[in-house]
Parts: C-alpha cells; structure tokens; sequence
C-alpha cells in the first residue's frame, strides 16, 4: 500500500497533476484509493452510477461502448499515467461507457465529492480538470470524424501512421525504426479501435498489402510507403474541403 507521500510523488509523474504544488498533490493523496484488478475484469459498467473516476498505475485498460446488438465500440486505451472517468465523475450522471482491464492493473481512485470539495479549495486543480475535459472532447470529435468520413483502409492508414509515431515517441533513445512497427492490439481489439469487424479489417490489411503501401509479417508491420499511407488517410478528409 502506497503511503500519502509516496503516492503524492507518483501524481506529480502524471500529465493531468503534473503541474501542481506539493501541498495540493498530498491533498489529491490523501483521497485516492489504490484499486487492483484481474485481466479481463471489469472496472464499471456503462449505465452504472460514477463514483469518482481513475488514473492508471499499473497495467492497460479499454474504455467501450456496446451497442445493443453486442457489437464493441472501443473508445480509448489507457496506460500508466492515464486517466479516465473524469466527466461522469465531475456531472454526477451515470458511466456512458464501460471499462476493463486488458491485463493485471492498478488503479487509482479518486472519489467524486471528495474531489469535487478540493475543487473548490484548489482552483489550480479545476483548470488541470478544465484541460483534461478539452482533451477528451477533442479526441471524441476525432473520433467521430474518422468513424463518419473515413473507410476502414482510411482509418487503418492512420492508426498504422500513429502507432508508429508512439513507438518512436517512446523510446526515442533506443534503436527503432519508426516504418517497422509491432501491432500493440489483437486483431479483433483493432477492428472494434475502427468501428469495424475483423473479416473487414482483414480486407483493409491486404489492400494496404497489395498496393506495396505496407508489409506484414505476423504481428509486425513494415511501413513501406509512408507518403502514401499519409495521403490516404487524409484524401476524404481534403475531399471534404475542397467541397464545403
């Protein structure tokens, strides 16, 4: 069990309490709960009532919506310094999604009143919040761009592309060439990241394939044509522009 002071200092590594005082990082603390789950578990429930919300410490979580049918959505991956949960917390309405862990992790929980009253003592904290809440809005209308103007190839281009620039981004020290890439999803987890199905998606592979764009090799993909994978991932969208 982590103390106050050790978790205080665990925060300050995170993007969202990065900025903040010792003072205010040991309140934020002195409120969290460390949570620990199982792979495959499930950490809520779309529809169930938000209690607070989460930063990762340990482990990998997705964030989903499924469709009455029982088709996944996924939404976002969180790893270690992420956060997630921070609308229905900060609203008081229900989860709008479900979330679970993809392997072993550890949670921090924050809980909604608690954290809403050092909102009020903190003001530096709600402008961390006011950030944060502008991120996941942008990355929601991203979201929704690619699932309503882009096909599958599209959206595979620039998946590929964005993986690629967060595996360099990750290790920029070590030996890495960013047009070889190591798929970091199951194929199934990657066709629901795409609003797709995994015959589809499949499809998508080999069209990239045959038209000499990339060269897959298991779970390892070679970027054969970068300017190419960029110029499909972006024509509809210039498509778009050009038309409005």
């Amino acid at each position: 069990m982590l103390s106050t002071i050790d978790l205080s200092y665990w925060l300050k590594t995170t993007p969202l309490f990065c900025g903040l005082s010792p003072a205010q990082l040991r309140a934020i603390a002195a409120i969290a709960q460390l949570q620990t789950f199982p792979k495959g578990d499930h950490i809520f429930h779309q529809g169930s009532a938000a209690t607070g919300f989460f930063v990762v410490k340990i482990g990998r979580i997705k964030i989903f919506k499924l469709s009455t049918q029982g088709k996944e959505q996924i939404l976002h991956f969180c790893g270690p310094g992420d956060h997630f949960a921070e609308v229905p917390a900060l609203d008081g309405q229900d989860f709008p999604a479900s979330a679970a862990t993809l392997e072993p992790s550890e949670v921090i929980f924050l809980p909604r009143i608690a954290f809403i009253e050092l909102l009020h003592q903190y003001p530096d904290i709600a402008i961390t919040m006011l950030i944060s809440l502008s991120q996941h809005a942008r990355r929601l209308s991203q979201l929704v761009e690619d699932l309503s103007f882009k096909e599958v190839p599209q959206r595979l281009a620039t998946y590929l592309l964005n993986l690629s620039d967060r595996t360099l981004a990750a290790a920029p020290n070590h030996a890495h060439t960013p047009n070889v890439i190591e798929l970091d999803l199951s194929k199934s987890q990657l066709a629901a990241v795409l609003g797709t199905i995994p015959a589809t998606l499949s499809r998508a592979f080999d069209r990239l394939s045959r038209e000499g764009m990339i060269v897959i090799d298991g779970t390892r993909i070679e970027l054969r044509d970068r300017d190419r994978l960029q110029e499909l991932s972006q024509s509809l969208e210039r498509r778009n522009s050009s038309s409005a």
